[in-house]
């Protein structure tokens, strides 16, 4: 437990410091520094449950499921804030935020990390939704940040559509809540997640059933589903950049993870009724939605922050579509896809952010001949959108791979529909990426001082991982995967 409460105190405390330290340069230090103890106690947690298999404690549980997660949110956001040490201070140099306005930025930087990491590890169904609602208020400062008309009315189409999103999950889970009071002696555990997920098949189906329309509307909300997912481009483009990054790594991966959590008590009430798959179908129904209106949204977009989060917007649809899918195979690719995803999208958005210095616009039709002006940028651009789009040999191409394996054996005739997607969107990307790699620099474009040092941290990851899955990782995965899915693939 030690290394668990470590894990959440640093960014607690990181938090309070930063709202007062007015020195943007030793802020961007301090804020390093605690992404980097952050980072240390996480794999410690790590190691614990890999002897352990689950802690548990002070109404906390880190399993299988969530410790890679909680690891790679860690991870993700020590190398947003490498990046985002230089960049921030770029942008302050600049005078589009001012010294107040980096407090308010580095303080919500680790208060979102503290939200995180708390859903990930929480047991209980009312910490999750309290901490799914805090990153909502912490990220909404982000996104407003610039203080521009833009920045303003994104922060609050994103506040209030995730705002009703967020009430409609209040409400799923009080259903939930009511259900387990009719099951469960003591009424104080209504809400913890591992005393639900033990009594699951005596939890009322009829309530179960609606409270998870809630559950799924609401956190899919987070997830960016379609078609909630209004706010989530809005967002991405108008917040700074170390924001995107962790917002398409980070938030809807842990969104995504509620409702895989509330999917599991579902199906052990629905089990012996007459629709065991409710849940699943539904999960199918949005991510199928998702991924394909995602792929056709991509084609149409003049913004290069807006095009990668529709691309977000297209994975989290296939990922929800998986877990709908369900089965070892589905679930496995699944939980790679979060993985591999999370650090492909990071180092996109880290080189979106200096091809936008570069040009001094995110304007797509502006931004050209990155990889003469300054290839290290341009080349990054390239490999980024290689590995996103499922090319090999990148480990969004290996997971991609098993989530349409599992359709075929299980679902053939959703097979076209996932080909095509995955085609749609591919062409989305090269179609925007190609001018914008290739293009001719526009007369006078310099290059500007870079830290390519996460992005290729992050893209060789996903090459390893498309080549390998260390065994270490591989055990986690299935461990999980056995959890969710009631059995191993390995």
């Amino acid at each position: 437990m030690s290394a668990l409460i470590l894990t959440l105190l640093l960014p607690l405390v990181g938090a309070l410091l930063l709202a007062f330290v007015t020195s943007v340069r030793w802020a961007g230090w301090l804020n390093l520094g605690i992404a980097v103890l952050t980072l240390t106690t996480a794999l410690w947690l790590g190691w614990e449950v890999a002897e352990h298999e689950v802690i548990a404690g002070l109404h906390f549980r880190v399993d299988a499921f969530n410790v890679y997660l909680v690891v790679l949110t860690a991870f993700v956001g020590l190398t947003t804030a490498i990046f985002s040490r230089p960049y921030m201070r770029h942008v302050c140099a600049n005078a589009r935020v001012t010294p107040a306005g980096m407090r308010i930025y580095h303080s919500m930087y680790q208060t979102f990390m503290l939200t995180m990491l708390v859903a990930l590890t929480t047991d209980n169904l009312g910490v999750l939704w309290v901490a799914v609602e805090g990153a909502t208020l912490a990220t909404v400062l982000l996104v407003s940040l610039y203080r521009t008309p833009e920045a303003v009315e994104a922060a609050w189409k994103y506040f209030i559509l995730c705002g009703v999103g967020i009430a409609l999950a209040l409400f799923g889970t009080v259903l939930t809540y009511f259900a387990a009071q009719q099951v469960l002696a003591d009424p104080t555990e209504g809400l913890t997640w591992s005393v639900l997920h033990a009594h699951a098949a005596a939890l009322d189906p009829t309530v179960m059933r609606i409270a998870f329309v809630f559950l799924l509307v609401g956190y899919g909300t987070k997830v960016g589903l379609v078609p909630m997912h209004q706010w989530l481009p809005d967002a991405h483009s108008e917040g700074p950049t170390p924001m995107s990054a962790v917002l398409s790594g980070l938030l809807l991966n842990v969104a995504l993870y509620a409702v895989v959590r509330l999917k599991m008590l579902v199906d052990g009430s629905l089990a012996a009724t007459d629709t065991p798959h409710l849940a699943g179908a539904l999960l199918m129904g949005f991510g199928l939605i998702s991924f394909l209106v995602a792929g056709l949204f991509l084609h149409r977009q003049r913004d290069i922050k807006r095009m990668f989060s529709y691309s977000s917007i297209e994975h989290m649809g296939l990922m929800t579509f998986a877990f709908g899918l369900g089965g070892p195979l589905a679930t496995f690719g699944a939980l790679l896809h979060m993985l591999v995803h999370s650090l492909t999208k990071s180092a996109i958005f880290v080189t979106v952010g200096h091809a936008a210095h570069i040009a001094g616009t995110q304007s797509i039709d502006r931004i050209r001949g990155l990889i003469r002006t300054q290839p290290a940028v341009g080349w990054s651009l390239l490999l980024g959108v290689v590995a996103i789009a499922g090319f090999p040999p990148f480990g969004v191409f290996a997971s991609e791979f098993l989530l349409l394996t599992a359709t075929i054996q299980t679902q053939p005739w959703l097979s076209a529909a996932l080909l095509g997607g995955l085609a749609v969107a591919c062409a989305g990307l090269f179609r925007h990426v190609q001018p914008m790699v290739y293009g001719t620099p526009p007369e006078g474009q310099q290059p500007v001082e870079a830290n390519m040092l996460p992005v290729m941290v992050h893209l060789g990851l996903v090459l390893w991982l498309g080549l390998a899955i260390p065994a270490l990782l591989a055990g986690w995965l299935d461990r999980a995967t056995g959890l969710i899915a009631g059995s191993h693939l390995l």
